[in-house]
This record gives C-alpha cells, structure tokens and sequence, in this order.
C-alpha cells in the first residue's frame, strides 16, 4: 500500500514502529509536502482579493507550481521507502563465499546510491518550495503570512532531514567518487538555502514585532 494513502494516525503509528519504513526520507517529503501547502495556501487566499490584483497572474502561477510540488514530494516519499526496502534486505544477504560477498557488495552499493538519489531529488523540491515561500511572503495576503512562516520552516526542516538520508548512505559507499559528488550538491543546497529560510522566516516574525 502507498504511504500517501496511510491516515495522518496510520503513518504516525508506521513511523513509531520498528518496520524500515517508513522513515526519516519519507517523514522529510511529506513534512516538505505540507509546508509547501501552506505557501500555497496563502496564494488561494489572495487570490480574487481587490488588494492584490496585480499579482493575480503571479499568484496562479505560484500556486500552480506549487501544486506540482506537493505531488512529487508525496511521490518521493513514496519512492524512498521502496529504495530503502531494497537496501534494507541487502544488509541481510549472506556473505559465507567470495561470490556472495562480491554479490552482496554489488546490491548494496546500487541500493546505496538510490537511497541518496532519492533524498537529494527530496532536498531540491524543499529548495523549490523555499523559494515560493518567499514570493508568497513578499505577495502574498497579510492576513495569512504567518503561514508562510511556518510552511518555509517546516521545508528547512525536511531540508536539512533528507540531508541526513543522504550522508548515512554515503558514508558507507564503495565508489567515493560519487559519494562525494552527492555530498556536495547536498551541502551547497544547505549552505544556500537553509539561510534563505532563516531570512523568510526572520522577514514573517518581524511583521509581529511590538513596539515598547
């Protein structure tokens, strides 16, 4: 069964068990999921509204890439846990022979990578939605902004989450090549856009700020 189609409860309880997944991947794309939402969110409410019709265009523009967001997010999820049940029952492949411990190596370094693959692809979506959030802030409807705030601090969460997906994995690759090749779009994505968060974030609180 699809993860997405879990209950809130259901993926919850999924997550407190000691089943492989889902986990921290699949907990990252749906936390990006709904933060993404809630940027979106604030687009349909400024949408139609007088004040802001001169962003109308921008809004539904936002709004609509913003709804393909959500979905591939949900669908990353969904991936991770399948990449990660393959890793999982190669770490239980015998080893007794050379030919199987070879054999054993060749599965688990591809499951490797595809279990880095998938939350580096988690990573860029969350760095896509960060940067809605930050035309939904600078255009979107004040009455809601405070979802903005939220929405950019739950992707910097599932941000910085799926980075840590990413560096377990690597950490044990054979080929470290690659594995520093992927460690290094996941730490530029975090140098960059972890302190665009800050600074969308830090830009929402201060509309709440009272004077002495």
């Amino acid at each position: 069964m699809s993860l997405t189609k879990l209950s809130c409860e259901e993926f919850v309880e999924a997550l407190a068990s000691k089943e492989p997944v889902p986990g921290g991947g699949g907990a990252s794309a749906l936390v990006a999921a709904i933060g993404t939402a809630l940027g979106n969110m604030v687009g349909s409410l400024t949408l139609g509204k007088k004040k802001y019709a001169a962003v109308q265009d921008e809004i539904i523009e936002w709004k609509s890439r913003a709804d393909e967001l959500q979905r591939q997010l949900l669908e990353l999820g969904d991936k991770d846990a399948k990449v990660f049940a393959v890793l999982s029952q190669a770490y239980g492949m015998p080893k007794d022979t050379p030919e199987q411990q070879a054999e054993k190596t060749r599965v688990m370094e591809a499951a490797l990578k595809e279990c880095s693959d998938v939350p580096l692809s988690i990573m860029e979506k969350c760095c896509e939605a960060i940067e809605l959030h930050k035309e939904f802030a600078a255009k979107g409807t004040a009455i809601a902004i405070s979802d903005v705030g939220v929405g950019v601090a739950l992707c910097r969460a599932a941000l910085q989450g799926a980075s840590l997906n990413i560096f377990i994995n690597t950490k044990s690759m054979v080929d470290r090549d690659y594995a520093k090749d992927v460690n290094s779009k996941a730490e530029a994505m975090l140098e960059r856009y972890v302190q665009l968060a800050d600074s969308i974030y830090a830009d929402v609180a201060r509309r709440f700020e009272q004077e002495d």
